[in-house]
């Protein structure tokens, strides 16, 4: 079955490549992410040895290695790829070139949203990993950017009588899961972080997106220019509220799953029990309650 395009891959790495040299700007966002995500890490008492780094940035190479883990970096843009340290390959996350059982961990931070085959990447990084290694993501999801959704989708009906996409599709955090028991990791978690980000205006939220790389490179996107007022009838449906500024937050799922292996627990299947629901709870019944 052919998968569905639904973004550019030349403009996502168009717009990273712009974004290298200005997301020093969005550094304690991007460093607030990196830490929620890897703070996993601390709470585990296995160690690793080499990790693949998808789309880090540069802060995830440097996170890692301060906890003594060799990293080989990769991303779709050459000029984001080469502010990581150490060794880096810049490659497509959807036509990953690694031999199988190459990594014990990979982590990829914020970088798997605009992959089309996303059932295939991660089924890539499944084989990739040693048995029993561990893959660690952070995604956006629902409802990140809604108020922009809504925003210029209101004024394009407002303005032109239609919409065009701007905003990508996010997924669900059950989607989240769906995907992740879909593509054969053993023992996943998915749980979520919230980034609290507030915007004084538009302008400056436009900013941030392009500054991230995050702009629109839907395949489905407007490819003339903008109606003149479009942002500023956005901007006016954003920015009615008497407070100074307004929210946006970042809302991400945190995906982890371990490449399967024999050592692994395995779930009792339905009749394994030793002692049946009936019995404890008849038992239960039984006990003498105390007495006042």
């Amino acid at each position: 079955m052919d998968t569905p395009v639904i973004f550019d891959r030349k403009a996502v790495r168009l717009h990273r490549d712009r974004a290298a040299g200005r997301q020093s700007t969005l550094m304690p966002v991007l460093e607030a992410a990196t830490d929620r995500l890897l703070d996993r890490l601390d709470d585990m008492t296995r160690s690793f040895s080499c990790a693949l780094d998808i789309g880090g940035r540069g802060i995830t190479q440097q996170r890692l290695a301060a906890r003594g883990i060799c990293t080989v970096s990769t991303d779709l843009s050459p000029r984001l790829v080469s502010q990581s340290g150490g060794m880096r390959v810049c490659a497509d996350e959807e036509w990953l070139p690694f031999a199988p059982h190459s990594f014990d961990l990979v982590i990829a931070n914020l970088s798997l949203h605009w992959v089309n085959d996303l059932p295939g990447a991660l089924t890539q990084i499944r084989h990739i990993l040693r048995p029993d290694g561990l893959f660690l993501a952070s995604m956006p999801i629902l409802p990140t950017l809604r108020p922009l959704r809504t925003a210029l989708e209101a004024a394009e009906l407002a303005l032109c009588d239609g919409v065009s996409p701007h905003i990508s599709p996010f997924p669900t955090q059950q989607s989240c899961a769906q995907l992740m028991q879909r593509t054969g990791f053993a023992l996943p978690v998915i749980d979520t972080e919230r980034l609290d980000l507030r915007y004084r205006s538009l302008a400056g939220l436009l900013t941030d997106l392009r500054a991230a790389g995050e702009t629109n490179a839907l395949t489905q996107r407007n490819r003339g220019i903008a109606p003149r007022l479009l942002f500023p009838a956005a901007a006016a449906e954003l920015e009615t509220s008497e407070a100074e500024n307004f929210a946006m937050p970042l809302h991400m799922a945190i995906l982890s799953g371990w490449a399967p292996a024999p050592t692994q627990p395995v779930p009792l299947q339905p009749g394994q029990f030793e002692h049946s629901l009936h019995d404890a709870l008849t038992q239960a019944d039984a006990t003498p309650k105390p007495t006042k």
